[in-house]
């Protein structure tokens, strides 16, 4: 009377109910351990989504990682800002500001944040990172600042000798959410 075969004909409909319970929540709990695993390291160990900008004036964008694949287009536009969607060890898998994805060699990107105003008209770069302040300089459409830092909903940027705070998401790159789907 001692085999485990004993011990499931001694638990009444009250005890296998909380034996079923036991083993639903151990199955929960190891949902939930999976489920907050973390992610997939990356081949550099950067988070991906993530921001970089163009080294070179004149960087290959291709339609895979590697040189063998078609040549898509060619960006000539020094410290454009870039989101990495994806990554080999040696390509990167970026989305530009008008919502292209194409494959660039990593060695042609910086890990400098710019930031490019995308709207048709100028953006002001306010004084102080609140609604109302007076704008400092403006940054006119298709023009390219380095982003400082973003706290509490607000960056400031500078462009040339000129600084100031926008929203955050008012220009191209201060947004960590993924720019292109």
């Amino acid at each position: 009377m001692g085999g485990q075969g004993d011990a499931q004909k001694r638990l009444g409909p009250k005890g296998l109910l909380l034996k079923s319970a036991a083993l639903g929540l151990l199955a929960a709990v190891g949902v939930l351990t999976t489920a907050a695993a973390p992610e997939r390291q990356t081949p550099s160990g950067m988070p991906v989504p993530r921001y970089v900008s163009l080294k070179f004036d004149k960087v290959n964008a291709r339609a895979g990682p590697g040189d063998d694949h078609k040549l898509l287009f060619v960006y000539r536009v020094r410290g454009l800002p870039l989101q990495v969607v994806a990554e080999t060890s040696e390509w990167r898998r970026v989305c530009d500001p008008e919502g292209t994805l194409a494959w660039v060699h990593k060695r042609v990107t910086d890990g400098r944040r710019m930031t490019m105003n995308t709207t048709s008209q100028a953006v002001p770069l306010l004084k102080r990172p609140k609604d109302g302040f007076k704008a400092a300089a403006y940054l006119n459409s298709r023009a390219l600042a380095g982003l400082d830092h973003c706290d509490k909903g607000w960056c400031k940027v500078k462009a040339d000798h000129a600084s100031g705070w926008v929203r955050e998401g008012a220009l191209w790159g201060t947004t960590d959410t993924p720019q292109c789907h």
